[in-house]
């Protein structure tokens, strides 16, 4: 009947228009979620089975560490780290000239705030502790060497330090901070962050840097100058790495990255840098002039013992302070101070 049709008709109607509506509204939520910003990742240890590194390394934070990274990390959850034992924080020793370098470079002394010091044992953490405010002790560690003098590259004890070196930098990473790693034998002239890519997962310091591609990792990396972001394909990056030890036995981590680097990298799709030695500059270019009006740093490496090294910083130290008071006498004719 047409009462029967129209009835019909009414129905279709209000179904029709029940459906638009609750299409439009799916829409509508949908675009507003593309708007939104998503929420951080949080790249933890168990992701990427970093808990097989060691128990010491990813052990519940009874340590302090994590109250110790939130305390000194930048806004960007950036913390800076050294490692120092016994021999290396005596007064006028590595660490020592490490601060000094801080404080007399180019707006680099506010990052003392940022530098967390891992001592490798007790007598290295009471003399860090003179010396800085943020020190912690590492883990199940013992870097002392006997009469409190330096371990040499080629010992066991040394080597087995560099890996605890390691399995504490995946921690930092697995605990959700980037870092910024530097050996004590490096010296700070300007902040090095500003150099390095935003885009690298991993960034690695070079002993011989050559050609214009800071990706090609042909060139000789150095384990002393590390900066890695805690995303997920430098934290199986790290684990890797670790885990890959046991191919060379003996061996420390910077010898296994040289023969891991490649694989490794397109293993996990991580995008890894060597550092430009024009920046960052290795004594290991004994014939490359460094120039203080754009150096950020400078590593003795390839200088062999300890007090050779500690009387090669100071004359760089020394020569950079006459730098320095020579561009102050300028003035505003010059930008070498600026940044």
């Amino acid at each position: 009947s047409r009462k029967f049709r129209r009835m019909t008709s009414l129905a279709m109607n209000s179904v029709t228009n029940l459906l638009c509506f609750v299409l439009g509204a799916a829409a509508t939520a949908a675009f507003v979620a593309l708007l939104l910003p998503s929420a951080p990742c949080p790249y933890t240890i168990a992701d990427v089975g970093i808990s097989k590194l060691s128990t010491a390394a990813v052990a519940s934070d009874d340590d302090g560490l994590a109250e110790l990274l939130r305390s000194a990390s930048m806004e960007d959850k950036t913390v800076i780290l050294a490692f120092a034992n016994e021999a290396h924080a005596l007064p006028g020793s590595l660490l020592q000239m490490l601060l000094d370098s801080f404080r007399t470079g180019v707006r680099t002394e506010p990052l003392l705030k940022h530098l967390v010091v891992v001592a490798t044992d007790p007598k290295g953490l009471e003399r860090c502790r003179r010396m800085h405010p943020l020190c912690h002790l590492l883990s199940g560690a013992n870097g002392a060497a006997p009469n409190g003098t330096e371990l040499m590259f080629y010992d066991k004890d040394y080597v087995d330090m560099m890996w605890a070196r390691n399995r504490f930098q995946a921690r930092v990473l697995g605990l959700g901070y980037s870092f910024l790693f530097t050996d004590l034998d490096i010296l700070w002239f300007r902040n090095p962050l500003l150099r390095i890519p935003v885009g690298a997962d991993i960034t690695l310091g070079c002993d011989n840097h050559f050609g214009t591609n800071p990706y090609d990792l042909d060139k000789a990396a150095n384990g002393g100058f590390v900066y890695a972001r805690p995303t997920a394909a430098s934290l199986a990056f790290f684990r890797d790495w670790y885990e890959a030890r046991t191919r060379w036995p003996g061996e420390n981590d910077q010898v296994v990255f040289r023969e891991m680097k490649h694989e490794l990298a397109a293993r996990h799709g991580a995008t890894v840098q060597l550092v430009d030695t024009t920046y960052f500059h290795s004594a290991c270019e004994a014939w490359k002039k460094f120039n203080f009006h754009e150096i950020c740093t400078f590593h003795a490496a390839c200088i062999h013992g300890l007090q050779d090294k500690i009387d090669r910083l100071n004359a760089v130290l020394d020569e950079w302070r006459q730098f320095k008071a020579q561009q102050v006498l300028l003035g505003a004719n010059s930008t070498a101070l600026t940044y």
